[in-house]
């Protein structure tokens, strides 16, 4: 039985939780054997994330059961450094966890709490050089997702799901990771990359 907390807060980037919300949620139910997936806030009112949309968390940070996994998205994270209570709230969920994880600049928050400090991360690319410039860190700049210890980070948004998917593999094998992979149907293939045709539009 597994327990994610997934931290939100008011300017979060909706995807950077949205994603590994569906991965987790959708494993928990083809698990069926008590996962639970929450979603965190500093209080019980609903927040605004970055792009508009209004979330109702499920616990505060004062009442919520005991966790497995800590995910700390992105978006306002950046501002949110100067958050006495979550930063503190971090650091002290953090030392009570199997597995601690960020999303995009979710990284900064867990360099501010402590985590993630002489340690190899991954962050949203536009701000790599600002992240290591906090020093005590080491960002590493070309992989999706990167794995030091229990501190799983991945880069900006859709970075997330790959994080959950190996997270979900390493938890509960790499046969049930495959299949909420395919329940996703998460199998990347943007058109305009570089020379490739629209082979998905129906004419």
């Amino acid at each position: 039985m597994t327990t994610y907390g997934l931290l939100i807060f008011d300017g979060v980037e909706e995807l950077d939780f949205q994603g590994p919300h569906s991965a987790f949620s959708i494993s928990a139910r083809m698990r069926d054997d008590g996962d639970t997936v929450l979603l965190l806030a500093e209080r019980p009112d609903p927040i605004t994330g970055e792009r508009g949309m209004r979330v109702l968390p499920d616990h505060t940070l004062n009442d919520h059961p005991p966790l497995d996994v800590l995910l700390v998205p992105g978006g306002d994270a950046k501002t949110e450094v100067s958050n006495p209570v979550l930063v503190d709230w971090i650091q002290r969920t953090a030392a009570t966890v199997d597995w601690v994880t960020s999303v995009c600049v979710g990284a900064f928050l867990l360099h501010e709490a402590g985590p993630a400090r002489d340690r190899r991360v991954a962050t949203h690319r536009l701000y790599e050089d600002r992240l290591e410039a906090r020093g005590q860190i080491t960002v590493v700049r070309d992989a999706r997702y990167v794995v030091d210890g229990n501190l799983v980070t991945s880069q900006g948004v859709t970075g997330g799901i790959d994080l959950a998917l190996w997270l979900i593999g390493r938890l509960h094998g790499r046969d049930h990771a495959r299949a909420v992979r395919r329940h996703l149907q998460y199998d990347p293939a943007p058109p305009y990359l570089a020379d490739e045709p629209l082979a998905h539009v129906a004419r």
